[in-house]
């Protein structure tokens, strides 16, 4: 299992996320923002368990974020 996590207030709309793993992330057109597809909001971190197919993109994703506010464990 992954957790992937992300402090969504923070982005800066970059859109690299997207870029990398377009079936987990997405921009708001409301304001910009990458959006974790099926993440949970708890005190400003949004947060989705997915399954370890998931892992290497994501992975890819967190590492090209310049703000560097995904983060992405094994668990």
């Amino acid at each position: 299992m992954v957790v992937i996590t992300h402090q969504r207030e923070k982005c800066i709309g970059c859109y690299y996320c997207v870029e990398l793993s377009h079936g987990r992330w997405r921009m708001s057109k409301k304001d910009g923002k990458s959006t974790l597809i099926g993440a949970e909001e708890n005190r400003g971190f949004h947060t989705v368990r997915v399954s370890d197919d998931e892992y290497e993109v994501n992975m890819r994703a967190a590492q090209s974020c310049p703000v560097k506010i995904i983060n992405v464990k094994k668990v």
